[in-house]
């Protein structure tokens, strides 16, 4: 007897519709799977088998042979056992499905218990836009796959929950779509925690504003990581579909704790300086989001960004310019987003005293020149903002207003100027911020005054801006003036995104 049950399987961030075929025929009893099912689904015969038997049902004694759907392209995941297990029951005659119209995926305990699984809002995705009515899934994973519409939901704790509900003998609740970017709660940090480095705060306020790269450099104790760990507070909330862009990466990646929903805040992701190139942009033997696609909508800061190795530090341009990582592969190639913000902190020497006036720096020109040449001109071209992160004198400490709550006015500015700034890109899928902009958007929506152009092309001629350079500045002085809620940059918005390029001597 032949059963055939629906489910899907991830490719990247997405997934396609996977057609469980069951048959049970008169043989010798074994279990055969093919289908180019990888070792996670081949082991799922086990796990199927005892948790058949601890739910009060039992594998046919007879041949049974299981068939993935299309065959020529590979499975993965332990998310088919819930699947192949009622396919199993159906073709032995041991249930009879009175619901129709629902696709299935789980992992199964020995004890018939399903756990959750990762990618389950991209199989909802795909199920919906398969035309499939309903979808079953683990209860721990329900509230990320409710977030598609017009797809009937239903979370199951067990093997027998999720029969019983397909035989019409039980209930399983709808799981109701959950709040879109439901806040985490207030964090205990706050700019107001910082003493001075009034010059830093600013930069870090338009970085938020217009999602712009941004590059701290000073010596040790200055303030540069304590300021990077408060990037997050002032950062816009999460729209609908940028939540639901991160989530499906975080769940893909297995990230997402069981039960929850969509991301409420946007991440900040900072690796160790120790990771690898696949690490940091994907990859692996089964290829896995990296860090800059887990950063997606949010913020990847490099600690000590010398410290990394070059040719990790190289991935990184790619994913910076198109904002999405590419891995080609001999049998596919699969496509991550990656629209992040980078931040990154470093010491201007390897002693870090370079430039201070109360601390002699001991390195030598050559010392200097071989730890800044870790970082290419291209990688260093690609940060908007490079600012430069003094140390705090004690006077400075004891004089300064104490902590306080400066991270939600310097947010409610930058939503405001977000909010100009969702109006400007209304009619491009993908751009939510200035810093998202294309060459030829920043040429057409950044309006300049002959004034700040004139300005602009003398800083070229001086510094020896490349085009890249050129554009940056452009799409930082729109953003300083969103924040001034300006229609068109002035020469003393261009005056001001040029100073935060300064740093130019490394």
């Amino acid at each position: 007897m032949l059963a055939r049950v629906q489910t899907a399987a991830l490719l990247g961030v997405d997934a396609f519709i996977v057609d469980v075929q069951v048959d049970v025929a008169a043989g010798l009893p074994a279990i055969a799977t093919v289908g180019l099912a990888q070792s996670a689904v081949k082991e799922g015969k086990e796990r199927v088998l005892a948790a058949l038997h601890n739910s009060g049902y039992e594998m046919p004694p007879r041949k049974v042979t299981i068939n993935l759907a299309p065959a020529d392209t590979k499975k993965e995941g332990s998310h088919f056992d819930l699947p192949i297990a009622f396919g199993v029951l159906a073709a032995g005659g041991q249930v009879r499905a009175a619901r129709d119209g629902y696709a299935l995926a789980g992992e199964l305990g020995l004890d018939g218990v399903l756990r959750p699984i990762r990618g389950a809002l991209a199989m909802a995705f795909a199920v919906r836009d398969a035309g499939i009515d309903g979808f079953i899934v683990p209860a721990g994973s329900a509230a990320e796959a409710a977030t598609v519409d017009n797809l009937d939901v239903r979370g199951a704790d067990s093997l027998e929950e999720a029969v019983g509900f397909l035989e019409g003998r039980r209930e399983l609740q709808r799981c109701p779509a959950p709040a879109a970017g439901a806040s985490a709660g207030r964090s205990e940090l706050d700019l107001g925690d910082i003493r001075g480095q009034q010059h830093a705060k600013r930069a870090l306020e338009i970085a938020a504003a217009g999602a712009h790269n941004i590059l701290l450099v000073g010596p040790p104790g200055g303030g540069k990581t304590m300021l990077a760990r408060r990037f997050p507070t002032i950062l816009p909330p999460l729209s609908r579909e940028e939540a639901v862009e991160a989530t499906r990466v975080h769940s893909v990646a297995g990230q997402l704790p069981p039960g929850a929903g969509l991301l409420g805040e946007r991440p900040f992701r900072a690796p160790h300086h120790s990771i690898s190139d696949a690490g940091l942009v994907g990859g692996g033997a089964i290829p896995k989001p990296g860090e800059v696609s887990l950063a997606h909508h949010g913020v990847l800061f490099l600690d000590e960004l010398t410290e990394f190795r070059r040719h990790v530090l190289e991935s990184l341009r790619q994913p910076l310019e198109d904002g999405v990582v590419t891995l080609g592969r001999a049998a596919r190639t699969l496509t991550y987003p990656a629209r992040f913000v980078l931040a990154a902190a470093m010491n201007p020497c390897p002693c870090g005293y370079l430039g201070d006036a109360a601390r002699r720096c001991r390195c030598t020109p050559r010392t200097i020149e071989r730890y800044r040449s870790r970082i290419s001109g291209p990688m260093l071209d690609r940060f908007d903002l490079r600012i430069e992160v003094p140390p705090v004198g004690a006077p400075d400490l004891l004089t300064a207003s104490g902590a306080g709550a400066e991270s939600d006015e310097v947010k409610r500015r930058v939503e405001r100027a977000r909010a100009m700034q969702r109006g400007r890109f209304s009619d491009r899928a993908g751009v939510f911020a200035n810093g998202q902009m294309s060459a030829r958007d920043v040429m057409g929506l950044c309006a300049a005054e002959d004034g700040a152009y004139s300005l602009l092309q003398a800083a070229m001629s001086r510094f020896m801006l490349s085009a890249r350079a050129f554009h940056r500045v452009l799409k930082v002085a729109r953003t300083i003036a969103d924040l001034a809620a300006s229609e068109s940059v002035s020469s003393s918005h261009v005056a001001e995104a040029l100073q935060y390029r300064g740093f130019e001597r490394l």
